[in-house]
């Protein structure tokens, strides 16, 4: 006899169906925070590597924190500065204690409630959303707001040491503002953001896990696709670094945490001209110790 089926409450099964289900509401790589101590000053160095930076924005004031940007066609760099100590950046506070560099990146969400609701149904604890603005100056000379909606993952989940919030746009036009997407060096798109780990098998399996996106092992370690047409995530170890990166080149760079930036550029010698790049393994790459603690390393468009 094939036994009856076994009906279970309505609420379990929704949650089964849930947990299978792709995350819906995390769209890939936004944008890369890179938390510095003195955000004017690294402004004026950003610049002199061939980037076009934003005006300086000052965010609500229960942030407590202050930024510059570096706009390309989908996704962005943010130097981000600490103005008012608050609660909401303790995490940032206390990574500036030890270094400069990447600490957190951001995924685009189309709805943060949404999102948020969706990692309470996989058993997380995102923190938020949480809604900020910034005033924006307008390349006409006029002035408006950006706005946001966030969330977090639990701080207690940061793969390779990063990490990572997302983000949905209310006004994604004073972000992307046409005028700061030229950039002297060619810069256009973020390619991928180097993670150096001492278990980098188990850090992308971790990122994985949280932004249900697949792990797949290269010659160089463990990537995982942030999703849709967006950056890569590449984990790997000392060994790894050491190979890919000239010793001057990794000067400055953390031991441990996101170490590299690789940048799309249209023209890897225009590139180099424009950052004082050093030429290695057909890329041009900035020192960490020139560039706020993360190394910054472009590559030609069709190698991206």
């Amino acid at each position: 006899m094939i036994p009856p089926a076994i009906r279970l409450p309505k609420a379990i099964v929704a949650d089964i169906r849930q947990s299978d289900m792709p995350l819906k509401h995390i769209l890939g790589l936004d944008h890369v925070v890179i938390n510095v101590r003195d955000l004017d000053a690294s402004a004026q160095t950003w610049k002199k590597l061939g980037f076009t930076v934003s005006p300086r924005g000052t965010h609500s004031a229960h942030l407590g924190s202050g930024n510059y940007t570096i706009v390309f066609g989908d996704d962005y760099l943010e130097l981000l500065g600490v103005i008012t100590e608050t609660e909401h950046l303790k995490p940032t506070i206390e990574f500036l204690k030890h270094r400069e560099g990447v600490e957190r990146a951001a995924f685009t969400t189309d709805d943060a409630a949404a999102g948020v609701e969706e990692l309470k149904g996989r058993g997380l604890v995102p923190i938020g959303p949480v809604h900020f603005g910034r005033p924006v100056d307008l390349p006409n000379g006029g002035k408006s707001e950006a706005k946001f909606n966030v969330f977090r993952w639990p701080l207690n989940e940061q793969p390779g040491g990063l990490r990572i919030f997302a983000c949905q746009h209310l006004t994604r036009e004073n972000v992307w503002i046409r005028e700061l997407q030229s950039h002297a060096n060619g810069a256009h798109r973020i390619v991928r953001l180097e993670v150096l780990s001492q278990d980098p098998k188990a850090a992308a399996e971790q990122l994985s896990h949280l932004i249900d996106e697949p792990v797949s092992q290269t010659a160089d370690g463990f990537r995982v696709h942030s999703g849709g047409r967006r950056a890569d995530f590449l984990f790997y170890d000392a060994a790894t670094f050491a190979r890919l990166y000239p010793e001057s080149v990794r000067a400055g760079a953390a031991p441990e945490g996101a170490v590299a930036l690789v940048i799309a550029t249209s023209d890897v010698a225009k590139a180099q001209a424009a950052s004082g790049a050093v030429s290695h393994g057909g890329r041009a790459s900035v020192p960490a110790q020139a560039a706020t603690g993360v190394i910054v390393s472009f590559v030609p468009q069709q190698a991206a």
